[in-house]
Order: C-alpha cells, then structure tokens, then sequence
C-alpha cells in the first residue's frame, strides 16, 4: 500500500465526497488548496449545489467520466462504508478519509479491492508537509 505522500504525489484528480460551498466549512479550505496546487478536483455533493468554487458538482461517483486517482471524504463516519463501495464501483485507486475519521469497515471494503487506503488525515496537511 502506498503512504499518503505517495497517494497524493502521483494523484492527478480527486473526487471530493462532501465538497462545501460554505467558506467556513473544513472542505471548502481544503477544496482551495488542492485546486491552487493543481490538482483536478470534482465536488460530490448530491442534492443543494450546482458547483463548488467555480468546478460543477456531480452527486454520485458514477458520475464522473474519468479516471479518479484518490476519492477524498468528508462525511460523517456512518457515511463512509457506502463511500467505500461507491469508490471501488468507480474503479478509484485509493480512498481517504479526512481528520476524525476512522471506519474499520471502510478500509476492509477499500483494501480487499486493492485500494489505497488513508484514514484520520487531511490531504492539505499531508500535501503541505510531505509533498510540496
């Protein structure tokens, strides 16, 4: 299994499960900051928002017609099982669960389909200390 430098180092585009458009939200700072460094980031958000700073939302990993290198979760923890499933369905090649997020069962769905896996760790922190 690859480290999240790693992950993120070879990560070209991430979907974001529960991207924001509320500035003040966690997911909304980390969307900026992935976008400023490059990354192609899709918003998941299903139901209330046509896009996220600027990049059209879509509301189910389905969605996206292209190959997803990293799908990036910021749900509750009950959430992050489906998440798991939806991530393997799309044919994702790691999946990582943000700050405060842990799910024993998430990562058994994740890595018995051969995905990386990342739990409690934000993308924006690991990619400002170990990749950048």
């Amino acid at each position: 299994m690859r480290s999240p430098a790693e992950i993120l180092a070879s990560a070209k585009t991430i979907a974001m499960v529960g991207a924001s458009p509320d500035p003040a939200r966690p997911a909304h700072g980390v969307m900026r900051y992935l976008l400023a460094q490059g990354y192609r980031v899709i918003p998941v958000r299903p139901l209330d928002c046509d896009e996220v700073l600027g990049v059209p939302c879509v509301a189910t990993l389905a969605e996206i017609e292209e190959p997803i290198d990293l799908v990036d979760v910021f749900r509750n923890l009950d959430a992050c099982p489906g998440h798991a499933r939806e991530a393997v369905e799309a044919g994702a090649k790691a999946l990582w669960l943000q700050l405060d997020l842990v799910s024993p069962e998430a990562r058994r769905i994740a890595t018995d389909a051969g995905l990386d896996y990342v739990e409690d760790a934000c993308t924006a922190i690991v990619h400002r200390l170990e990749v950048a």
